[in-house]
């Protein structure tokens, strides 16, 4: 079970059963939200529980980002079509006890920054 919140605290949540391990995806859609690159786990919407008030933002006809509308963090992202949820690596309170799996969209990551760590790299 892995335990996360936004920035103030007014919205927490709780990842319970299979968490699949993180990716960094450096499409525009994530780094224009992060500010950067933006890495998340995921797990079964059935095992996620969210408290607080999360805003929807539906960034794409085919996914939705959920952020607090307090303190503007990006906590979730949703596909339309899929039965997970994804969840902001950054947010997890605590030791995670993952690792990063892969980075995905590498075709569109800024130029100012290299990949250098060794992961796995997807150009889409």
């Amino acid at each position: 079970m892995l335990k996360g919140s936004c920035l103030c605290g007014a919205v927490t949540y709780t990842a319970d059963g299979e968490i699949g391990q993180p990716a960094a995806c450096h499409c525009t859609q994530c780094r224009k939200q992060s500010g950067h690159v933006w890495a998340s786990a995921w797990c079964a919407e059935t095992d996620l529980t969210i408290t607080g008030d999360v805003r929807w933002y539906h960034a794409s006809p085919t996914a939705k980002r959920g952020f607090c509308p307090t303190c503007g963090s990006v906590l979730f992202w949703k596909a339309q079509t899929e039965d997970t949820i994804s969840f902001s690596a950054g947010s997890i309170d605590g030791p995670t006890g993952l690792n990063l799996r892969i980075h995905i969209f590498t075709a569109d990551k800024g130029d100012y920054y290299d990949i250098a760590d060794g992961v796995p790299q997807r150009e889409n």
